[in-house]
């Protein structure tokens, strides 16, 4: 198999978030607040910024086209982490998972569409079973919690359309902008959004300030933020139908298995279902060919 540099990045994205998942439940069941988890997510992610800065020697790109694009992508990805704070407030959390879980649909579509993305047959079935294991893996049993209204349904939606929108800009940026240059604005549109997420937060309640708090949500937010660098690679490499499902049906099977692990509980027979899925999905787009390249080789060989 062919040296490919946007698999490299996406198992790493998946790797850090799939951690991540596992472990960010910490800090809130000690007593520190999702919504503050927000802003120190937001404060880590200036270290790989300065990183990335680093690399391109200080040269960001400060144009308005790529200015508008980076903070598109910033926008979209935290505002819709903002906003599914209030619709899981609002909304049963069995039904809002998976309803935004399906955000890979809407970037698939818009990158075949408007990016002209193709993928061998091999990668359109890894594809498809990759959308089918991230219901399964959002899937969650229902519980007795009531929901306010149908307010949830239309926040779910927001989110819905802003994360698929996210990974589409992200890969659009990549053909005329520096993936640094992407990430830094992604900083920045995270920490402008900082005063929303203490807004949200309910002050009356007792928040854990000791270590179990700030400080170890610190180190396992610092996971999530590595990873939202490397995807940027991976989409500068690869293509957005197949990162795109790919990240997003690996990194929970990996959150699964160290919560297992970890906190000894066993999946639901659906989950499990999904994890076998998403590995066999995994395979499939790993392989995975560009068919024009395929089509070169192919009267290469015819020629000779």
């Amino acid at each position: 198999m062919k040296f490919k540099p946007w698999l490299i990045y996406a198992l790493i994205t998946t790797i850090f978030w799939g951690v991540w998942g596992a472990l960010i439940e910490i800090p809130e069941k000690a007593g520190f607040p999702a919504t503050l988890g927000y802003v120190v997510w937001a404060l880590t992610m200036i270290p790989p910024a300065i990183v990335a800065l680093k690399i391109i020697n200080w040269k960001l790109e400060v144009d308005k086209k790529s200015i508008l694009l980076g903070s598109l992508i910033g926008f979209t990805g935290a505002g819709g982490q903002l906003i599914l704070f209030q619709a899981l407030r609002t909304g049963p959390a069995y039904l809002v998972f998976p309803f935004i879980s399906m955000s890979p649909v809407i970037t698939i579509i818009l990158s075949f569409i408007f990016l002209k993305e193709r993928a061998s047959r091999k990668g359109w079935i890894g594809i498809v079973l990759a959308l089918m294991a991230i219901i399964l893996l959002s899937y969650q049993p229902p519980n007795d919690a009531n929901s306010t209204g149908f307010l949830w349904i239309i926040l779910a939606l927001i989110v819905f359309a802003a994360w698929g929108l996210q990974a589409f800009i992200m890969r659009f940026a990549n053909q005329t902008m520096k993936a640094e240059s992407i990430f830094f604005y992604m900083m920045v549109t995270g920490l402008l959004l900082i005063p929303f997420a203490i807004l949200m937060t309910d002050f009356s309640q007792n928040i854990n300030w000791g270590f179990k708090g700030p400080y170890l949500a610190a180190i396992i937010q610092i996971l999530n933020s590595i990873g939202a660098l490397t995807i940027v690679f991976a989409f500068r490499y690869g293509k957005a139908i197949i990162v795109s499902p790919m990240t997003n049906a690996v990194a929970p099977v990996i959150t699964i298995i160290l919560s297992l692990i970890i906190y000894q509980v066993i999946p639901h027979p659906i989950t499990i279902t999904g994890m076998i899925i998403a590995l066999i999905s995994i395979s499939l787009m790993a392989i995975e060919d560009n068919p024009e390249e395929e089509l070169k080789d192919k009267l290469e060989v015819k020629t000779e």
